[in-house]
């Protein structure tokens, strides 16, 4: 059994201009108005959300240039943190990265 009845002869007032339409030949838009066929608009594309992509971050694969030659990489002073009052002194040493390179 239906829910509703048919109302083939019903009549809907429009929520956009308030004209008096036919109940079965109004439609109802994206925003949930209810208006008839000549005044009916779907929801334009730019109204959609993209989708978010991650930034590209790093090279893959990355190789250092050949013709530069030595290449070094310093990794600061201050990365251990200091040493805690209640800690034993703590003491670290980082050394440098090099890559020679044979130019033929």
């Amino acid at each position: 059994m239906s829910k509703y009845a048919t109302g083939k002869w019903s009549y809907g007032i429009s929520d956009r201009s308030g004209f008096r339409y036919r109940l079965k030949d109004m439609r109802k838009e994206w925003n949930g108005l209810l208006v008839g066929k000549d005044e009916w608009e779907a929801k334009h594309p730019q109204l959609e959300p993209l989708r978010a992509r991650p930034d590209p971050q790093a090279l893959r694969n990355p190789r250092p240039d050949p013709e530069s030659g030595h290449v070094y990489v310093n990794v600061g002073d201050n990365i251990f943190p200091p040493p805690s009052s209640k800690a034993k002194a703590m003491v670290g040493v980082v050394g440098q990265v090099e890559v020679n390179t044979v130019a033929s």
